[in-house]
């Protein structure tokens, strides 16, 4: 059982300190039926250049991966970065129809949309709302390049609508090679093993497929990089990118730092407390994409 754990909102004026043992968390569905819009050009820190768009069709994340910097978006919504961003999921029921109307007034082909940048486009609840299904369907009715990125095995769903893209790539998130090693990590996410198995049938089905190693925890999995790449190899994958991790605000590290305090043993939270604070100049974050993609020590 989850129990609420929320670092204080810095947009907000006031937090609240539980006497006692927290309340348990509880899953709430909220629909926001009117959003602008659709396609959002956000700056990615981890991305070459910079700048991508991105469509979001929910917001917060049930996977409840502690390093997630898109907990920090939750903020702005009045929300907190730790169980909140896992258990307040906001669905936008009418993302394909305003999907479309956008497309339709762009005058300029979109060179690239990327789903999902604030959260997994595949969370369980995907599964009956197919927001992401019929997003990408209008994406292959305007000829829009695609890219998806995803922890869910679910993707291979709409391999029928991926096939359709002209110019589309899935890459599966991968930091971790075995359920017991990223459990403390990614708690809720789709097994590694089960990751694979997606992967392999996205290739089989002629889609190019990738595989991201993102975070990069220094003192953790650093050694299963190899064997990661080799293992997305053998299931089809032609291309690969990693990035350090990347504590995006202090609420995020804060949850990060506890969740490991509780999951962890004290030796290995030291191990990769000391080790991130080598990579990040004496800091547990990495400022730079830069430092972020090569590190500051010889290991790198």
């Amino acid at each position: 059982m989850r129990h609420v754990k929320n670092p204080p909102n810095p947009f907000s004026k006031y937090s609240a300190e539980y006497i006692g043992e927290p309340p348990p968390t509880k899953l709430e569905i909220f629909e926001e039926t009117a959003p602008k819009k659709m396609i959002t050009k956000a700056f990615a820190f981890d991305w070459e250049g910079g700048w991508r768009y991105t469509v979001n069709c929910y917001r917060g994340c049930i996977h409840g991966c502690t390093y997630c910097f898109a907990r920090r978006y939750h903020e702005f919504l009045g929300y907190g970065a730790g169980t909140d961003f896992e258990t307040k999921i906001v669905v936008k029921p009418n993302a394909p129809v305003i999907l479309r109307e956008e497309l339709k007034k762009t005058r300029q082909k979109m060179p690239h949309v990327d789903f999902s940048f604030a959260t997994d486009p595949y969370l369980p609840l995907e599964a009956s709302y197919e927001l992401t299904r019929k997003c990408l369907e209008v994406c292959a009715d305007f000829n829009v390049p695609v890219g998806v990125i995803t922890k869910s095995p679910l993707v291979t769903r709409d391999i029928d609508v991926l096939q359709r893209l002209d110019n589309v790539s899935v890459f599966f998130s991968l930091p971790f090679l075995t359920k017991e090693k990223s459990n403390p990590f990614e708690p809720y996410t789709p097994v590694p093993e089960a990751r694979f198995r997606a992967m392999e049938t996205i290739a089989n089905a002629g889609i190019p497929v990738g595989i991201g190693i993102a975070p990069v925890i220094p003192g953790y999995n650093e050694s299963d990089i190899p064997k990661l790449l080799e293992r997305a190899k053998n299931s089809g994958a032609t291309r690969a990118f990693m990035s350090m991790l990347h504590l995006d605000s202090d609420s995020i590290e804060q949850y990060f730092v506890a969740k490991m305090h509780e999951r962890l043993s004290p030796t290995a939270v030291t191990k990769i407390v000391n080790a991130m604070k080598r990579e990040g100049g004496g800091e547990l974050r990495h400022r730079t994409f830069k430092e972020r993609s090569t590190g500051r020590t010889e290991q790198w």
